[in-house]
């Protein structure tokens, strides 16, 4: 159904939110509502520095790691619609502070755990918490302020996921090496109950007006976990015939196929529950709403390559750049700081302009802009500095597409609904990194395999058979296009180191044979270490023709985004207390 102007119609009796809440009840909300979501956004970025430490502290395989991740996005994803749904009807405040309680039961039992299977699943508790803190902080803004000042306290949660990037490496460092990994998990007990102090003690309810009873869907919440959490599973098991991958699965084996047909059972059910329930988790009249329905689809396009356009980045910065992982992932740092200064800048334009759409655009033009400086001047020889102001201008138009369109969702539905539509916008965003990652993984990839079988086959042509085994043994998860670890480089010096022990010993057996043998030996070892630095520049062309790949791929997404963006109406930004949507008014 069209949006009409009847959707800035106040309802009877509703005050602005300026005037139902004080100015210290906003700020204590807002200061708790921040800390929540920084509890979510930090965990993650934290935890993955601290994994590789975790794993060799519990003795966790290969094919078991990355489910210390994968554990905490499905469980997540999967519950933000149900607490979305639970925040309207309960209020605000129940549902942050049984977020932040259900989160730090997590934090606590992951910090405890002793195996690998308590810490995968205490890393699920996490990801059920998690997803009341991303939906309840968000919405919470919309119950605090009318939708033409929203723009610059969205931006402010917006900076959040942006400072969470820098913050959380560094300080997961400097806690995993001072006080031990279990420290990365109780770090999270003081700020969380810090958080619960100040929700306690002067957030008031949030519960929408006219909403009376209700209960949860029951039904469709199980519909919804058998849609997403095969899918996410599959998504992040699956990987490319020619590139596999411990604990993985090719994309078209029985068990990746036997999971997207479990999903499209379960999402299946979901929908046609939907359509009857009393109360459903995604009300279907909601799509009804063209800036609902076209806002969240850009939504999830745009997160397909929010995530990846930073994911491959540390493997370029390592193995081509030649830096640590540590500082690989330092390089990062402005590219945050692009995202944040795009979020609040983003937010201030809006409330004072009233209108978002021409920001989103120009935000994506340069976002496209960014992905093409990335993807077609990037060289084997591209230095740190050289990257990271080109990555600047990535995280510039990456910024934006937080807080402006859960604006235009949020401005689109009644104020009963916006727990629904905040639920509705994370999820579809969360939903667009997995695919994302998925698909340009892929893309990275295959990329990667077919450059390097190329590239080092026929720099290694003619070399004897035990040099060459050295140089496969040698290089980043080998030549023959595994996915590459992070933090592995090709060591050219230590190869050379080998290969000069290996000769020494054929030399002193040519020695008894006549200076012809020697000879022969100098020369085998001269082509050898000269294949060495062959070797190095195809892994690094290599790597630099992937990483290019995948950018050039992400300008083609953002331009569907683009697209997406072009159709989403424009509706005037209220400036009273809640209203109706279209269909209600």
């Amino acid at each position: 159904m069209a949006e009409t102007a009847a959707d800035t119609v106040p309802q009877p009796h509703a005050a602005p939110a300026s005037e139902r809440f004080s100015r210290s009840q906003k700020a204590f909300t807002l200061a708790g509502a921040l800390l929540g979501l920084l509890l979510a956004a930090l965990d993650q970025t934290i935890v993955a520095t601290a994994g590789p430490t975790i794993q060799a502290d519990l003795h966790i395989a290969p094919e078991h790691y990355p489910w210390l991740t994968t554990a905490y996005l499905v469980a997540s994803t999967m519950m933000v619609p149900v607490w979305g749904k639970l925040s309207d009807l309960l209020g605000r405040r129940a549902v942050l502070v049984a977020g932040i309680a259900v989160f730090l039961t997590g934090s606590f039992l992951c910090g405890v755990s002793r195996s690998t299977l308590a810490l995968i699943l205490c890393r699920g508790v996490q990801g059920l918490g998690s997803a009341a803190l991303f939906t309840g902080s968000l919405a919470v803004v919309a119950d605090l302020f009318p939708p033409a000042d929203r723009g610059k306290y969205q931006g402010l949660f917006g900076a959040v996921f942006g400072l969470s990037s820098v913050v959380g490496p560094l300080a997961g460092g400097f806690i995993t090496d001072a006080l031990g990994w279990h420290w990365v998990f109780f770090i999270n007990l003081p700020v969380g109950a810090l958080a619960l102090a100040l929700i306690l003690l002067r957030m008031p309810p949030l519960k929408p007006e006219g909403v009376h009873g209700g209960e949860l869907d029951l039904p469709g919440a199980v519909a919804l976990a058998v849609g997403v959490v095969p899918l996410l599973l599959a998504l992040s098991l699956g990987h490319g015939a020619a590139t596999p991958r411990a604990g993985g699965f090719a994309w078209g084996s029985a068990p990746i196929l036997g999971l997207f047909a479990l999903s499209a059972v379960g999402l299946g059910l979901f929908v046609w529950r939907e359509r009857h329930a009393k109360e459903p988790l995604l009300e279907p009249s909601l799509f009804r709403l063209r800036a609902f329905s076209v806002g969240n689809a850009a939504v999830f396009t745009i997160g397909a390559v929010f995530l990846a356009s930073v994911t491959f980045l540390p493997l370029f910065m390592v193995n081509v750049v030649g830096l640590s992982a540590t500082h690989s992932g330092l390089t990062l740092t402005p590219l945050t700081l692009g995202v944040v200064a795009g979020n609040v800048l983003s937010g201030q334009l809006v409330s004072r302009m009233g209108r978002y759409k021409a920001l989103m655009v120009g935000a994506l033009l340069f976002l496209m802009g960014g992905f093409a400086v990335m993807g077609f001047t990037l060289t084997p020889d591209s230095s740190q500095a050289e990257v990271t102001v080109k990555m600047v201008l990535v995280g510039l138009g990456l910024g934006p597409s937080i807080p402006l369109y859960t604006v235009a969702v949020q401005n689109a539905v009644p104020q009963r609904r916006i727990g629904v539509a905040t639920s509705a916008t994370t999820f579809f965003r969360q939903l667009g990194m997995t695919v994302g990652v998925a698909l340009l993984g892929t893309v990275f990839a295959g990329t990667l395999g077919r450059e390097l079988n190329a590239r080092t086959r026929q720099a290694t042509q003619g070399l004897p058979p035990d040099v060459q085994r050295e140089l496969h043994a040698s290089a980043p998860g080998g030549l023959g296009g595994e996915d590459a670890p992070r933090g592995q480089r090709f060591q050219p010096e230590q190869v050379k180191a080998k290969l000069r022990e290996g000769f020494e010993e054929e030399r002193r057996q040519a020695l008894r044979e006549g200076p012809e043998a020697r000879a022969r030996v100098d020369a085998d070892e001269a082509r050898a270490l000269s294949t060495v630095d062959h070797v190095e520049r195809a892994l690094k062309e290599s790597f630099t023709r992937a990483t290019m790949a995948v950018y050039r791929f992400a300008i083609l997404v953002a331009l569907a985004a683009l697209f997406v963006t072009l159709l989403l109406p424009e509706l005037p930004l209220r400036k009273g207390g809640p209203s109706k949507a279209p269909a209600e008014a």
